[in-house]
């Protein structure tokens, strides 16, 4: 049969995926961003001042929403309380399952999709770098924040460090708050289940998760409106370079491939296998076990048709009985 080209599938390959290439490709690439993290803290007077210049910034153009968001907070436990759960788990939960659900059903968009991510990813290390940031419960007592998660650290396994679990706190780099990634991460999650997903439930999920991420990291003082606006702002440039960067590096991921894994070549080519009369299968596709054919083919061509439905008429010793 013909082979067709699935609508955007422009560009990839035709390499079959494997769990096994893949987890550990994505578990590298997030141990380095971590590691990043810890090694460019910055010096924190300079944190303390972009963090103030921030604040003053959205005042004057009357953006500073962090602000009523965190009274509200600190104000209502109800409130409060989900929230530090929001912002200390899904970052690290919701994220992955979307990868694993794309890997799992929706594999045409998957190797795009984790490449946008990796590389926002990345880009927004670069910016921890560049602009090391105090988050608002890190100014002074004069700026009117509360750290919800300091406040409400009885309700669950975090300390007055962030997320990071009680005794963990010095594994974390709280100073690297512009760009919000906690916004980029759900707001890469939210496109990708409205784009991939079909139920209403999941478009829902689509719009509300990465809103409500938003609201979450401003009313619990971890990030400014501006880190969430730098948040998405890096998610568009990682999308738009997801094409130049597969350009540059699929050539390398090709030797790689040809190196460590059997050769895509072969594997078509193991994998074909004839139908019939010059009809051929296209590469990959694989068809039902036939059963095997105890006669030469052409055996019951032979037969006449009077005789396809009478059962031959044996002797005893198996030989042809003789005609009457």
């Amino acid at each position: 049969m013909p082979k067709t080209d699935v609508p955007g599938t422009a560009g990839i390959t035709g390499h079959r995926l494997r769990w096994w290439t893949e987890l550990p490709l994505i578990v590298l690439v997030y141990a380095a961003y971590s590691a990043g993290r810890l090694i460019v803290r910055g010096d924190v007077a300079s944190a303390i001042d972009h963090g103030v210049g921030i604040l003053k910034t959205e005042q004057f153009l009357r953006l500073n929403a962090e602000s009523p968001l965190n009274r509200l907070f600190t104000a209502n436990a109800w409130i409060g309380v989900p929230a530090d759960f929001w912002y200390a788990s899904l970052h690290y939960l919701v994220t992955p399952a979307v990868l694993v659900w794309l890997f799992r059903s929706r594999a045409v968009h998957y190797r795009a999709a984790r490449a946008w991510l990796m590389i926002s990813t990345m880009i927004g290390l670069v910016g921890f770098t560049l602009l090391p940031t105090c988050p608002p419960r890190l100014l002074s007592e004069g700026y009117g924040f509360v750290d919800t998660m300091a406040q409400y650290s009885d309700f669950g396994w975090w300390g007055g460090e962030a997320s990071a679990p009680r005794g963990l706190g010095g594994m974390t780099n709280q100073y690297a708050a512009m760009p919000s990634l906690h916004v980029g991460w759900a707001l890469w999650c939210g496109v990708m289940l409205w784009r991939c997903g079909r139920s209403p439930l999941t478009r829902a999920a689509a719009v509300g998760y990465p809103l409500i991420t938003t609201i979450v990291v401003m009313g619990t003082a971890n990030h400014y409106f501006f880190d969430a606006l730098a948040g998405a702002a890096v998610m568009g440039v990682g999308f738009l370079l997801v094409r130049p960067v597969q350009r540059l590096t699929e050539p390398v991921m090709d030797r790689l491939r040809a190196r460590f894994l059997r050769s895509p070549e072969v594997s078509s080519a193991t994998e074909s296998s004839i139908v019939g009369a010059g009809c051929q299968t296209s590469a990959g596709e694989r068809i039902p076990r036939q059963r095997k054919q105890s006669a030469p083919q052409g055996a019951e061509s032979s037969a006449r048709p009077a005789e396809a439905g009478r059962p031959a008429d044996v002797s005893g010793d198996g030989a042809p009985a003789p005609a009457h």
